[in-house]
């Protein structure tokens, strides 16, 4: 997902790098677990791990995604309250510039090799026959519409699928500016809210035959980022008591392990409010770490780590699990005992490709650091 930290903008905030490493932790451990993969439950890990352990682990990368849209709506609400001051205040240029030099550098180049992949017809990375075009899949990913064309189209293939989750968010951040500047504030706001709490409405409009559009539909995904917009916003009138945070932190992550651990009940016994209860936890984390922000800590610098590189990591893991899929396949067939020691020295190559990824294309971020701060230092003097 994209990243939305900024150099000389905004401080890092460990607990939420922690959380977005969470997230992309779990969204490549479920590309990688597939029952058609190279799944941990016929593993020999079986006998030594609890089943509903394994199935948690496995099995909540689409639940990772809608985390990293509530973290998305937050930050980048919070770095447009600390850049102009209101939302109804958004500088249109800077915000359109800073999205474009942090988003399509990396897309442009991943987009190049899965179109370089899919020509040469390695599979995961080639479209079947059919529907499907490598020209279909390039132009929709461009214009941020490759959802809609899953939707219209089946699954792509695997190497491209990722994308889908960028067109949600870039086409709300293309709408979004506006709404902040055309609508008036309680307005805007009442809309974001409406638009939240209808998440689970909003899903039930597909109907469960329709997968595909049911998973990728734009108005739910963009209703969760309208969750991290209106905590972005609750942060300007109420800082939370250090009680209040741990009280909170608390509460978000009963949430979303509920959710992640015990999806089935929540479901059945809960009015089928998983989503809801996962993106509310999600939000008052985020209002937790952000009134008191943890400090690090031993041991989970790895995963903050990760976080800090998430969109790195989530373009690019896909090309990772393909591969690590392919030799394991070619080495021991299908046998299901061993594929649990795949999964660490997947985490470790995609974490090496994120960081190479991230010096390759961070010198744009940079860039337009260094723009803002020296525009910054320009008003400051002007006024």
């Amino acid at each position: 997902m994209t990243p939305q930290s900024t150099p000389g903008l905004q401080a890092r905030n460990f607990g939420i790098d922690c959380l977005r490493g969470l997230a992309i932790l779990l969204v490549i451990v479920h590309h990688l677990a597939l029952p058609f993969r190279l799944p941990l439950g016929p593993s020999l890990l079986k006998d030594y791990l609890p089943k509903r352990l394994l199935n948690a682990v496995s099995f909540n990368g689409y639940e990772a995604v809608f985390i990293f849209f509530v973290i998305s709506g937050f930050l980048i609400t919070g770095r447009i309250l600390e850049r102009d001051g209101s939302l109804g205040r958004v500088d249109l240029r800077r915000f359109y510039r800073a999205r474009a030099l942090r988003i399509l550098p990396l897309l442009f180049l991943t987009l190049a090799v899965l179109a370089a992949l899919a020509l040469a017809g390695v599979t995961g990375f080639a479209p079947d026959e059919g529907r499907q075009s490598v020209g279909g899949l390039l132009g929709s990913s461009l214009s941020f519409t490759f959802n809609w064309y899953e939707g219209r189209t089946g699954w792509a293939p695997a190497g491209w699928d990722v994308l889908w989750s960028l067109s949600i968010e870039e086409v709300f951040y293309l709408g979004f500016p506006l709404l902040c500047l055309w609508l008036p504030r309680r307005l805007l706001v009442g809309l974001l809210l409406a638009w939240a709490l209808l998440l689970n409405p909003l899903r039930s409009l597909v109907p469960v035959a329709d997968e595909v559009w049911r998973e990728k539909a734009y108005l739910p995904g963009m209703a969760a980022i309208a969750w991290g917009v209106l905590a972005a916003l609750l942060t300007r009138r109420w800082r939370p008591t250090p009680r209040e945070a741990r009280a909170l932190a608390l509460f978000g992550g009963f949430c979303i392990l509920m959710v992640l651990g015990w999806g089935e009940l929540v479901h059945r016994h809960l009015f089928k409010s998983g989503m809801v209860g996962l993106v509310l936890g999600a939000a008052a984390l985020l209002l937790a770490f952000h009134a008191h922000p943890p400090a690090p800590r031993l041991g989970l610098g790895w995963l903050a780590r990760m976080g800090s590189l998430s969109y790195e990591l989530y373009l690019s893991h896909m090309f990772v699990v393909l591969a690590a899929v392919g030799l394991y396949r070619t080495m021991l067939g299908k046998e299901q005992a061993w594929t649990f020691s795949v999964y660490l020295p997947v985490l470790l190559l995609c974490f090496g490709l994120a960081l190479v990824l991230d010096k390759f294309t961070g010198r744009f971020v940079r860039k337009g650091a260094c723009v803002d701060e020296a525009a910054k230092r320009e008003l400051a003097v002007q006024q």
